[in-house]
């Protein structure tokens, strides 16, 4: 009974424990995807996503086994090219190795800036997909998107040149 409870006070306080790191005012969201994630680009080299400071981003997590998030690829390269002059990056991430998001975009003929993502999507909380994020130039995220979507509707494209 002793060890169960000890056990179980040593499980609260490791809940309980907190860098702080996530949760200082001054870390955008981005900046925390950043520090709870890793991005790698096609070519194996880290990518920090503060490169995009100042932009509007779109992280669409998607698998190459995803029928739906393959589906809404071709709206999204056809709005990326309308919101060009609106500050957007759209980013497309996978948890899949290298090798087979290569291979993908070369035999979709797709041309994304598709990166790895390093963490595993469960360790991230992403449980469907696609899952998109945008943020804002600042940083901060302003919505997520579960499912798949017509990223160049009317609709759509409104609402993001809005934001």
């Amino acid at each position: 009974m002793k060890k169960t409870t000890i056990y179980l006070l040593c499980f609260v306080l490791f809940l309980g424990c907190n860098t702080g790191i996530t949760n200082d005012k001054n870390v955008s969201d981005l900046e925390s995807l950043q520090l709870k994630s890793s991005f790698i680009d096609l070519n194996e080299n880290n990518l920090d996503l503060s490169v995009y400071k100042g932009k509007k981003i779109v992280i669409n997590y998607w698998a190459t086994w995803c029928g739906p998030c393959i589906k809404e690829m071709p709206s999204i390269k056809r709005a990326e090219e309308v919101l060009e002059d609106y500050g957007y990056t759209f980013l497309l991430v996978s948890d899949e190795t290298i090798s087979k998001i290569s291979k993908f975009k070369n035999d979709r003929n797709f041309d994304f800036k598709f990166l790895k993502s390093i963490k595993s999507y469960e360790s991230l909380g992403i449980y469907s997909m696609p899952t998109s994020y945008i943020f804002d130039e600042n940083g901060k995220k302003i919505e997520t998107i579960v499912g798949a979507i017509e990223w160049d509707s009317e609709e759509m494209i409104s609402k993001l040149k809005m934001l």
